[in-house]
């Protein structure tokens, strides 16, 4: 049993390390959100070209945007589960996630093939077409990190790691997700409105 010294030390520990990983991952959100500003102004830039093609949004695009939102909806729900140490609910959230984030990356994938199937093709039709995969793609590669954080999660979840006390992991994992989820809504008004 711990005497009062250590339980202060372990609460003092857990108090800093949740102030620190939090803004740490908020800076590492913004630099991602900054590399996705770089793409998107490089984009606007170039829409100046003379040979600029626009084409339609692929329909596919709006299956994976409401396949993500799902996904930060489940892990809502997982969420909800550790204020009440449910740990049945935390599990199924992140299962549901996780399936929901393999089902996001296999609709990229259908679209992409949609898009070929359409002549629009990374390199060789137009810098527009280009642009689409590079943002989309550049987010894909995010979205297969969240993937890694999610099944970290789930087996700290199958362990029954994740407390009302101590879910740092699950937290960080959440904020990373839905921010990934806002930037796909983000990416996703800026193609379809920027033409």
């Amino acid at each position: 049993m711990l005497d009062n010294a250590q339980q202060v030390s372990l609460e003092e520990k857990r108090i800093t390390r949740y102030k620190v990983a939090v803004p740490l991952l908020i800076l590492g959100m913004v630099s991602i959100f900054m590399v996705f500003a770089a793409f998107t102004s490089a984009y606007i830039v170039r829409q100046a070209d003379a040979n600029w093609l626009t084409f339609d949004m692929p329909t596919p695009f709006f299956i994976s945007t409401l396949i993500i939102v799902l996904s930060s909806i489940t892990l809502y729900y997982s969420n909800s589960g550790v204020k009440n140490n449910n740990f049945n609910r935390i599990k199924q959230g992140l299962l549901a996630t996780i399936i929901l984030g393999f089902g996001f990356v296999i609709s990229q994938v259908y679209t992409y093939d949609y898009m070929m199937d359409q002549g629009l093709y990374f390199v060789g039709t137009n810098v527009s077409s280009s642009f689409m995969y590079i943002i989309t793609g550049a987010h894909l590669v995010h979205i297969v990190s969240g993937m890694i954080a999610l099944f970290v999660s789930y087996y700290k979840a199958t362990k029954n790691k994740y407390t009302s006390e101590e879910h740092l992991g699950l937290r960080l994992t959440s904020l990373y997700w839905h921010f990934l989820d806002a930037l796909w809504i983000f990416l996703l008004l800026f193609l379809l409105f920027i033409r």
